[in-house]
């Protein structure tokens, strides 16, 4: 007589084969889906390697939403016998299987990060271990169908644009303060685009939320922000927007977004980069005359043309840069017009620059 997992499950059917669905719980994992530590050529496995880096992410996610967490269904294929037996002639019912099939282990065609993850919070917090987790479970037919099973799992998923996952993510301090700042700002709320990454040339936004999010990260050096740095947030963007001439114009419709996109570097990704860097000085140095400064910006000469952003913002053949490194000198030259000293590094680089022109 064979020993058995039983499994109270609701049965279904996609594309002519019957699949189920059951809560297991989180303590049962481990036993289910062993740990492979054989190294198998990619060929003859259906999953991608563990990527180890990605487990203390998703546990600290867990532990952090103890009581607001929440993940998808696990799909697993089950190398061996089973069998299913309906309650009553409906859908529901109970899913066997074969210990032996466990021996040989289930096969997860999606999901082994998450388990992952799940196994490495359980050793911190056992409470977890009475929690459960959905798992859909489909009769294993061989190496090339499971390996097609997680191709389609994962090449047809479609993932969420971070400028997307920023605006619903209401525990991120920072992607909350950025909203607040795009709704405080008149010029960010009006052209951001909250929910795409990439603008087309005829967008009629001029940002992206995600734009704006990195920009406010690079001011506050972490993922922490207080009342303190959100009202410190709002002050700086409206005083950089309100004394950038263009955008301005923007506004009161003397100049055309196409005509800003153009000809001008005060949209681009790398030119909110440097705000960003610009703001983190400020922020460091609360005593400097921030308003007094940014007023200076208004003399400055935005325009792609200006020799002075060759080599920073914009490449010899006027394309875009987007560099770490064309972010730093991009801030740099922005701190040098408006009377802000230059760091050691800083100072290095811009001499570099001139002994190359």
């Amino acid at each position: 007589m064979n020993f058995t997992y039983r499994f109270p499950a609701v049965k279904g059917q996609q594309a002519g084969r019957e699949y189920y669905i059951s809560m297991v719980p989180l303590k049962l994992l481990a036993r289910l889906f062993p740990s492979e530590e054989e190294i198998v050529p990619p060929e003859h496995r259906a999953q991608r390697r563990i990527n180890e880096a990605r487990i203390p992410e998703i546990k600290k996610y867990i532990l952090d939403n103890r009581d607001s967490y929440v993940f998808s269904a696990l799909s697993a294929s089950i190398d061996g016998t089973y069998s299913f037996t309906q309650l009553m002639g409906s859908d529901v019912g109970v899913l066997e299987v074969d210990m032996e099939a466990v021996y040989h282990f289930f096969l997860i065609n999606d999901g082994q990060h998450r388990k992952a993850a799940i196994e490495a919070a359980m050793q911190e917090d056992p409470t977890l271990e009475k929690e459960t987790i959905s798992i859909v479970f489909f009769g294993d037919e061989g190496l090339e169908r499971s390996q097609q099973m997680f191709t389609d799992l994962n090449k047809h998923a479609v993932k969420t644009s971070n400028s997307l996952a920023t605006l619903y993510d209401g525990r991120d301090e920072i992607a909350v303060a950025t909203k607040r700042t795009i709704d405080a700002v008149p010029f960010f709320k009006r052209f951001t685009d909250k929910e795409r990454d990439i603008l087309g040339k005829n967008s009629s936004s001029l940002f992206t939320l995600n734009m704006l999010y990195k920009a406010n990260q690079r001011i506050l050096h972490g993922d922490r922000c207080t009342e303190e740095d959100t009202a410190f947030l709002l002050e700086y963007w409206n005083a950089v927007s309100e004394n950038i001439i263009e955008w301005q114009e923007v506004l009161n419709r003397t100049l055309t977004k196409k005509a800003l996109r153009e000809n001008y570097i005060v949209t681009l990704a790398i030119t909110i980069s440097a705000f960003g860097r610009l703001g983190r000085y400020f922020y460091d140095h609360r005593s400097f005359d921030m308003k007094g400064c940014l007023k200076k910006l208004q003399q400055i000469d935005w325009l792609r043309s200006n020799p002075m952003w060759i080599g920073r913002a914009i490449r010899e053949n006027g394309k875009v840069q987007n560099s770490e490194e064309s972010i730093s000198l991009t801030c740099a030259v922005i701190k040098q017009q408006i009377g802000i000293p230059l760091t050691k590094e800083e100072l290095q680089k811009e001499k570099q620059i001139s002994e190359n022109k």
